[in-house]
């Protein structure tokens, strides 16, 4: 399902179930040891989605530790994202000479818990929700909004090794095109990022993907994924 909304040169391997095969290297297993049972199925199967997508572009499996603030530390010459919500778990993984960064996320199309978009949201983005959710109610706009900026962060981070505020972020979602774009007003990487979205099966699912030749500059709106 995310493979729609992804570009040529990624290689995208998602699931509705968690494979009864579906096993972790022993530093991986570590990592989740002491979590619920939710938990950990969610980390293995992300793991397994990596690690066929990774064989897809030839590279031999192996153990995706994680990092300072819990992303997914990928092999030499690779980068990549993995997602996970109940029902779905996704991976998405690229040569790092093709791609630049590459941020994806997974929610349930329903609503926000109550007070969560006044969190994620500044005035002029919970306008443009409300108009989205008065002309378009067949999708639940404010969790496409934040499923969005997780794409962004996941697609930041790499770039910089630094935080991300939700405020940070200016969204305006296409729901013509099924795409969005994100300006930043943090300072110390991309001016913005362009992504994509997808919504069906009860689910939404937003990408961003920068080729390695677009990489935007500090100070410039970002290029398209």
């Amino acid at each position: 399902m995310i493979e729609s909304i992804l570009p040529e040169g990624t290689v995208a391997v998602d699931t509705f179930i968690d494979p009864p095969g579906a096993a972790l290297f022993p530093a991986e297993a570590a990592l989740v040891e002491r979590a619920v049972e939710k938990r950990r199925l969610e980390f293995t199967t992300g793991r397994w989605c990596a690690r066929r997508a990774m064989a897809e572009l030839g590279r031999p499996p192996a153990p995706l530790l994680r990092g300072d603030r819990g992303q997914p530390l990928w092999p030499a010459g690779l980068v990549g994202s993995i997602t996970h919500c109940a029902g779905y778990r996704g991976a998405v993984v690229a040569e790092d000479g093709s791609y630049a960064t590459i941020g994806i996320d997974a929610e349930p199309d329903e609503p926000l818990p109550d007070g969560v978009l006044e969190t994620v949201a500044g005035p002029s983005e919970r306008a443009r929700i409300e108009t989205l959710l008065r002309q378009h109610p067949s999708i639940r706009w404010d969790r496409l909004l934040f499923s969005a900026k997780e794409s962004v962060y996941k697609s930041w981070f790499p770039l910089t090794a630094r935080w991300l505020d939700f405020e940070e972020a200016d969204l305006v979602i296409d729901p013509a095109a099924g795409t969005f774009s994100a300006r930043l007003s943090a300072t110390g990487g991309p001016a913005g990022f362009a992504g994509r979205w997808t919504a069906g099966r009860g689910l939404i699912l937003t990408a961003i993907a920068v080729p390695a030749h677009e990489q935007p500059p500090e100070g410039r709106p970002g290029g398209s994924p």
